[in-house]
């Protein structure tokens, strides 16, 4: 296994040696990323010629020796070079390559020898580069071939504007930090991060009664963060920092809004408006797109989707699911963000009822059941309240689907009698009754990872809970991406700690955890990434056909 890292290299200095035309393609990487390549040797390659000539790189006019090696580099670093390349064969000179490579491992000089990976400490990768956005593929010495076509496939599969959206989230990073968050955390490293870093610190609930002028420096960049994560990739280069400042508005107005009214009560009937000079194709339909992919949307659901006039969408709907709405269709994606929920919610229902008053066919898109904690009965009441009875398509449920995605049967003879759903996350972010304990029962959180520390006091201190249970955290259930984390109570903040969080996730618990998975003898969890199916992902020819 290689480490794979993206290195400043600008300065730097490269020896590039031997008689082959990979010398070329070799020195033009290290000009392309600010390095100076110098090419040592008396047989200049033929490729090279032209650069030597216009000064781009250097040539000294030496058989090779590893002197070159300590004396070609730059000042700061006592001379040593940052780099040797050798690209292939010497016609009269010999190198002795296992001589070298020692040399360079005792002065930490990164080595790569074409052609023979046991002289490398280091090795290239089939890479792609569009602006600030790169990416590399290796196959650890299994095929150069085969990394370029892997390489190729994935550069297919990304959005045209990738530069775009790098582009776009790092000036709103920068500036966001600029406006808010310089004075608050100057020794903080808020800015620049490894871009495989998974979060490693919970998600905070912005809160009436617990917000502080930290957490509200900190709004709008955790918003971003939630953009990013679930917005579709390619329109995140048509993200601005207006979206955000909306959001954090109509937020405040929501709160104080709700301030005024609260302990107020209101006898008033729902305002019922007159729908009639609406077209008769005002319509609303409340539709469950599944637990995240779009193989398990169901037939009717599509064909809401295909039919709709404007979709109105949970920002947890999967990107597999989006890409099957026809482009002409209008789409609004949900920002709610942590602290911002209530007034996203309540621009959404507006949007939709300004969508029927026109006469659209609506579509709410749901993650999951509309039913099951998607609010959908509270939308159910306001779009009825004002004259639009809505169609309620069901979705299969995240609850009981996520744990056969991983291998996990909520009931089994003799094991799980009974199957009990719960919510971790309260309204308002109260901690919601956590039920009695039944060795019999598999328990299943939802809306829990973000505040699991919180979630496990609450389990501790109710009398009756066993922490030696068995439990499993399922993010992104049937998504490529899947991860499953099988733990038990004792060790669950532990481990959701150590590894971050990767939402959409939910939480089961319960000894049916380990009839078909068990941990191995003093194994505190582990980790399995991916999720594995032999049904294809075929529903976008469908909707194309639908």
């Amino acid at each position: 296994m290689q480490l794979l890292t993206a290195q400043k290299i600008d300065g730097h200095r490269h020896i590039i040696t031997g008689q082959s035309n990979l010398a070329f393609s070799r020195a033009q990487r290290s000009l392309e990323c600010g390095a100076q390549p110098i090419y040592v040797g008396t047989q200049l390659p033929e490729a090279l010629k032209d650069l030597v000539k216009t000064g781009k790189v250097e040539h000294v006019d030496e058989s090779f020796q590893f002197r070159h090696v300590t004396s070609l580099g730059r000042d700061e670093v006592s001379g040593v070079v940052d780099q040797v390349l050798v690209v292939g064969v010497h016609q009269h000179e010999e190198v002795d390559l296992g001589s070298l490579y020692r040399q360079c491992l005792s002065l930490r000089v990164p080595l790569n020898v074409a052609g023979h990976p046991e002289y490398c400490s280091f090795t290239f990768l089939a890479s792609y580069a569009d602006g600030d956005f790169q990416f590399g593929v290796t196959t650890s010495g299994k095929g150069c071939r085969l990394a370029n076509r892997l390489k190729r496939e994935m550069v297919a599969a990304l959005p045209a504007n990738v530069d775009e959206i790098c582009n776009k989230i790092g000036s709103l990073r920068e500036r966001i930090y600029e406006e808010d968050l310089k004075d608050v955390f100057e020794a903080e490293d808020i800015g620049q991060e490894d871009d495989d870093a998974e979060q490693k610190r919970l998600n905070v609930l912005v809160v009436e009664d617990s917000e502080t002028f930290i957490q509200k420096k900190k709004q709008r960049l955790r918003w971003l963060s939630q953009l990013v994560e679930y917005f579709p990739l390619g329109k995140l280069a048509n993200v601005s920092i207006d979206d955000l400042n909306r959001a954090y508005h109509s937020s405040q107005e929501a709160d104080a809004k709700e301030s005024q009214q609260n302990g107020q009560e209101d006898d008033s009937a729902p305002a019922v408006v007159d729908s009639s000079s609406s077209s008769s194709k005002a319509h609303i339909a409340l539709i469950g797109s599944g637990p995240g992919s779009a193989q398990y949307l169901t037939s009717a659901a599509l064909e809401r989707i295909n039919s709709a006039d404007l979709i109105l969408a949970d920002k947890l709907v999967p990107e597999s699911v989006l890409d099957l709405i026809p482009r002409a269709t209008e789409v609004f994606i949900a920002k709610k963000y942590p602290g911002n929920a209530e007034a996203a919610q309540t621009e959404l229902l507006e949007r939709g009822l300004d969508g029927l008053k026109q006469g659209k066919m609506v579509v709410r898109l749901k993650q999951g059941d509309p039913y099951i904690y998607g609010r959908g009965g509270e939308e159910y009441i306001f779009f009825a309240g004002h004259g639009y009875k809505p169609e309620v398509v069901p979705g299969i449920t995240s609850a009981l689907s996520a744990p056969l995605a991983a291998n996990i049967p909520p009931t089994h003879r003799d094991v799980a009698d009974q199957v009990l759903i719960c919510t971790g996350t309260g309204r308002k972010g109260a901690m919601p009754v956590i039920p009695e304990f039944v060795k019999s029962r598999t328990v299943i959180f939802l809306m829990a990872l973000h505040r699991v520390d919180r979630l496990m006091e609450a389990i501790s201190a109710t009398p009756g809970w066993d922490l030696s249970t068995p439990c499993a955290v399922i993010e992104r259930a049937s998504c490529h991406d899947q991860r499953v984390t099988r733990t038990t109570l004792q060790y669950l903040v532990e481990a959701v700690e150590a590894i971050g969080s990767r939402p959409p996730g939910l939480l089961v618990v319960g000894h049916s955890c380990t009839i078909l998975e068990k941990l191995d003898e003093g194994q505190k969890w582990k980790i399995e990434e991916g999720y594995h199916t032999g049904v294809g992902e075929t529903l976008k020819g469908f909707s194309a056909l639908a």
